[in-house]
């Protein structure tokens, strides 16, 4: 399943998500998306998870939990269209 993290603080880095997610199970990628101009994240970023019920486990307890000083928003990513 691919997750859509955000509200992300500016200053979290892929790493932190990944170690914030891997309680839940495998983690397969996670991306931060960042502005190409300035290079400064956008605060958002997706993670994709294997595991449909462990990514479903991380949605339910993670969203709306502070990180980095922020409320999470978290969700199933909707497909690019």
């Amino acid at each position: 399943m691919n997750i859509y993290l955000g509200n992300l603080n500016y200053g979290v880095k892929e790493q932190d998500l990944q170690s914030l997610l891997e309680g839940f199970g495998t983690i397969d990628t996670v991306k931060i998306i960042v502005d190409h101009e300035s290079g400064r994240s956008k605060g958002f970023g997706f993670a994709e998870m294997p595991d449909d019920r462990a990514a479903r486990r991380a949605i339910e307890a993670l969203t709306g939990t502070q990180f980095a000083g922020r409320a999470l928003v978290i969700k199933e990513a909707r497909p690019r269209v």
